[in-house]
């Protein structure tokens, strides 16, 4: 699964890990995060990632 990286803070959502500050467990992809969650260090909207790799 591809990691996603917030434009604004550089913060990087890998679904291997999940995010557990937003209950999101891992094996999560980025695209079955709900779309109105915010990156959890900054608050940027979902639209703000872009894939890395």
């Amino acid at each position: 699964m591809a990691r996603y990286k917030c434009k604004v803070c550089g913060y990087i959502y890998d679904p291997e890990k999940g995010e557990p500050r937003s209950d999101i467990a891992p094996g999560t992809a980025f695209e079955d995060i709900p779309k109105n969650w915010k990156c959890p260090s900054c608050g940027a909207p979902k639209r703000m990632f872009i894939v890395i790799k």
